[in-house]
């Protein structure tokens, strides 16, 4: 039985997002979730799929340079929320680092997922396979920003499995038009890739696949879901039912 959980309790929800972030990675690419300094790698030039999650109890002058070293020739963000020790956002823009931007982080009680009549002719697809997964990566790099490396991407989603991390596709006559990933590798559900191709939007297509993915959690016996939003993005959580329960800060070194 997985503990009950409140959208107050934010240290859960910060923990399943490092565990997507170095799952991800891979094991030969990240730190434990759980390290005092979890630093991941994937290698593929964006700046949200290589970083740092946090910082804890390690003198930041050590944190920076070993972030430096290991992450030297990456694109890549350092991450600073509830998780880290206090005044660490302050302390690495003492160091030069320039915040690039605030991310909302969203929660939502499972018991209060609503319906949603979604558009007739859309249908939900799980992708696990090979030439599935390439499809849906192509799918939702324009969105999120990744323009090269797509194969690359498509090998750390299939290399990451399907044991805790259940990606949805939605799809209208035969062709992919939005994604929902639904990773379960912790006590709470969080949802990432939420993203729809730009000639299909404004159908309630990103509603439907969220609602969707929420379901699937719920049925899998969690109590909480999770995500982390855009600003454009948070009122339509906010419609589903999720709310803001805190923020991450993003911040980035120059050269």
């Amino acid at each position: 039985m997985l503990k009950p959980l409140s959208i107050r309790d934010l240290q859960p929800q910060l923990a399943a997002n490092r565990r997507y972030w170095t799952g991800l990675a891979g094991a030969e690419g990240a730190d434990d979730p759980g390290a005092s300094l979890p630093i991941y790698r994937t290698g593929i030039a964006h700046p949200l799929l290589n970083g740092v999650l946090r910082v804890r109890a390690v003198p930041l002058d050590d944190a920076v340079a070993e972030a430096r070293q290991r992450l030297d020739g990456s694109v890549w963000t350092w991450w600073v929320g509830a998780d880290s020790d206090e005044g660490t956002a302050e302390r690495l823009m003492a160091r030069g680092a320039d915040e690039i931007v605030t991310l909302p982080i969203m929660a939502m009680d499972l018991d209060r997922v609503a319906t949603f009549e979604a558009p007739g002719n859309l249908r939900f697809r799980t992708i696990t396979g090979a030439a599935e997964m390439a499809g849906y990566v192509a799918t939702f790099a324009g969105p999120m920003g990744i323009a090269t490396g797509l194969d690359l991407v498509a090998e750390r989603e299939l290399a990451f499995g399907c044991l805790d991390v259940v990606r949805r596709a939605a799809v209208i006559d035969g062709r992919m038009v939005g994604t929902c990933t639904l990773s379960l590798g912790t006590d709470v559900a969080a949802l990432y890739c939420i993203a729809t191709h730009p000639d299909h939007r404004r159908r309630g297509i990103a509603t439907a696949l969220t609602l969707d993915a929420l379901r699937i959690a719920r049925n899998s016996g969690r109590r909480i879901a999770t995500l982390q939003s855009s600003s454009a993005g948070e009122p339509v959580y906010r419609r589903i039912g999720f709310e803001t329960v805190s923020h991450y800060r993003l911040f980035a070194f120059g050269e």
